[in-house]
């Protein structure tokens, strides 16, 4: 397979206005991803959807020109979360789904986020074949002059996800009388996000629902849980759910202001299922990053923890290979497959509440399930061209490592695929230890692999 220059671990991303994320770039992917989709002679639809981001102005409108060019019809449902690009894709039969977002960066970032007719992420195998058509760029195959696309705003967009998503709360059960603060880090949930709650009866009170074009994920969200915490605590709330700017990942707080990240709720979703016997695969999936009290509390409950490489789409790869039906990540992305195709920020917090709402309980009793271990992340960078992982004085330090922490905990050294960095990684029973190796290790690497010094976490 070719080296990849486009696609990373979630589409294609980049600071906006620059290579690769340029109108140029967008309209060649547009074009390259219409000639891999096309197939047979029905009318053929793309649904585009975008975060609130500034850049996405001029996104839209290059992704539309190469569509329309290659005889596809483009259906434009302007801000709204990715998990319903997904959900359209799907309801509306179309063959393809872009949403362009940078999902939790900064506003001058942006991205491309392609969904096949099945409502599901890219594969490997195509997203390669669309970057070696974009390297070509041939334009043998454009449309002839009769043959154009047309492109329409979809009416109600909003209220069609809406109203899916409600209908994933079980059948009869209301939010009435349960008083919630929702951070939509003035991203692409901003109006849907508030209106879900409120029209199954919640007392709402939004955060993050102005946008501007530059504010998105700016100090909120759940990138930045600080505000949604202290407005829960301030407005006496039940609990506080902070989304990021596509809505596809879900931090929680509860009535303490004390958060719950993606390795509690994916617990409480799961046990709650398995209770109901409605899990499926006899555990849930999640990535190398989550924590080992989330393994040793499924454990207690006879279920399985099965970790995948970091990323959503490998998460959901697994699912559905073996038959898992609860899923997701420390960072907050839980992915539901009997209801949807990718994770959904919005849909996953329903579940919370339904669970909440079941055990007639506040969140601190229901939502934290396991006491986590303890944990320590550090980022190290390395000089360009360096092997780290290879090196035979870092090779014998982390055996000597994982022997210190056998038995109680474990150790994850793991290669970034964007940047010259090493992600270490500990978890164990002893903090000091965790701290002392990954310090170690660390230390280490900067000084072995001549990088220079901790990346940040």
């Amino acid at each position: 397979m070719m080296t990849r220059k486009l696609f990373g671990t979630d589409g294609i991303r980049g600071t906006a206005n620059t290579a690769p994320m340029t109108a140029d770039i967008a309209l060649k992917v547009a074009v390259a991803a219409a000639r891999h989709f096309r197939r047979g002679n029905h009318r053929h639809v793309v649904v585009i959807g975008k975060d609130t981001r500034l850049s996405g102005y001029m996104l839209e409108p290059a992704l539309t020109a190469g569509f329309i060019s290659m005889g596809m019809d483009c259906v434009l449902v302007g801000p709204i979360p990715t998990p319903a690009v997904a959900m359209l894709t799907r309801s509306l039969r179309a063959d393809l789904g872009v949403m362009i977002s940078a999902s939790h960066n900064p506003y001058e970032d942006n991205g491309l986020k392609l969904f096949g007719p099945d409502g599901q992420k890219l594969s490997d195998d195509i997203e390669a074949a669309i970057e070696s058509s974009v390297a070509t760029g041939t334009n043998e195959d454009l449309a002839p002059s009769a043959h154009l696309g047309r492109a329409r705003r979809l009416e109600d967009n909003g209220g069609r996800y809406i109203e899916w998503v409600k209908n994933t709360l079980p059948r009869g059960m209301r939010l009435d009388g349960i008083r919630i603060v929702i951070d939509c880090a003035h991203g692409a949930a901003y109006k849907v996000a508030p209106s879900v709650l409120y029209e199954l009866g919640a007392e709402v009170i939004p955060l993050g629902v102005s946008p501007d074009g530059f504010n998105i994920n700016r100090d909120s969200g759940a990138m930045s849980p600080r505000a949604m915490q202290q407005a829960v605590v301030e407005h006496k709330a039940h609990l506080g759910l902070a989304l990021d700017g596509d809505a596809d990942r879900l931090l929680v707080a509860d009535e303490t202001g004390q958060l719950l990240d993606g390795d509690q709720l994916m617990g409480l979703i799961a046990s709650r299922a398995h209770r109901a016997g409605n899990l499926k695969g006899g555990g849930l999936v999640a990535t190398v990053m989550s924590n080992l009290g989330l393994e040793r509390y499924l454990d207690g409950l006879g279920l399985s923890l099965a970790r995948t490489a970091v990323g959503d789409r490998y998460v959901f790869e697994h699912m559905r290979e073996h038959g898992f039906n609860v899923g997701g990540e420390q960072s907050g992305h839980i992915i539901l497959t009997d209801h949807s195709t990718t994770g959904d920020g919005l849909l996953a917090a329903l579940q919370v509440l339904a669970a909440m709402i079941e055990r007639n309980a506040p969140l601190s009793e229901v939502g934290r399930v396991f006491t986590p271990l303890p944990q320590r992340l550090k980022s190290v960078r390395f000089a360009a061209g360096s092997e780290p992982l290879k090196m035979p004085r870092i090779m014998e330090a982390i055996r000597a490592a994982e022997a210190q922490l056998v038995g109680n905990g474990r150790l994850l050294l793991r290669k970034s695929g964007t940047e010259p960095v090493i992600r270490v990684m500990a978890e164990g029973e002893d903090e000091a230890l965790v701290t002392a190796v990954v310090d170690s290790l660390s230390g280490l690497i900067a000084e072995t692999a001549g990088g220079s010094g901790p990346a940040g976490h």
